[in-house]
């Protein structure tokens, strides 16, 4: 995705042209070494928890298994029962990392490479079939792991609250509302997702100015 390009094509917008101003360039940059898998597991230890409490029960993953920078998939799967609990999994988490695991290792879930050559509605469609994993989390995927470039997730809360405060709204919008709003921004709906996201993170710090013309 050209940074540039969709921070001109946004910038053209009468909700988002504001936000852009504020904001300044987009600083969104995926993260380019890190397999699907492992971006799952990642999401799954991150739900409803606080990022802390989920880093330290990933760090003690990834010491189990210490001559990989993350535990493959067939690692996971070999670990001995309650492993995962040991390290503060819940029994939920635990049942979605094994699927996930196993998913992986059979090639249910592609790799980086393969899922290049899948669609973004393929690629939902395929991981939301995996337990504890839902479309949210495959649009963060394909966000924020695969640089996908034109994906606007509608039921995320930080992006409607976003739109609400850049238009000025009483209420955020339905996700049906914001999906049809959005494709005016696409190709370059990832970017509006983000910018969403900082004019939301801008107006609780209490910095966004929103204009008066609104």
């Amino acid at each position: 995705m050209s940074a540039r390009a969709a921070r001109q094509h946004l910038a053209a917008d009468p909700v988002l042209s504001h936000v852009v101003r504020q904001v300044g360039p987009m600083t969104l940059k995926p993260i380019k070494d890190r397999e699907p898998y492992e971006a799952l597991v990642r999401a799954i230890a991150h739900q409803q928890v606080h990022g802390k409490a989920a880093e330290a029960m990933l760090n003690r993953l990834i010491a189990l298994v210490p001559h990989h920078p993350f535990p493959p998939p067939e690692a996971v799967l070999a670990l001995p029962e309650g492993a995962l609990r040991g390290c503060g999994f819940s029994g939920a988490k635990g049942a979605a990392i094994l699927d996930i695991a196993q998913k992986s290792a059979a090639g249910w879930v592609p790799t980086r490479r393969a899922a290049t050559r899948l669609s973004d509605a393929a690629l939902i469609e395929r991981l939301v079939a995996l337990r504890g994993v839902g479309r949210w989390t495959v649009e963060m995927l394909l966000i924020f792991t695969l640089g996908r470039p034109d994906i606007l997730p509608v039921d995320d809360f930080g992006v409607r609250e976003g739109y609400r405060v850049a238009a000025g709204l009483e209420t955020q919008p339905k996700p049906k509302e914001l999906a049809a709003i959005g494709e005016a921004w696409a190709p370059y709906r990832s970017a509006a997702a983000w910018y969403l996201w900082r004019a939301a993170d801008l107006n609780k710090a209490g910095r966004f100015r929103v204009p008066a013309a609104m």
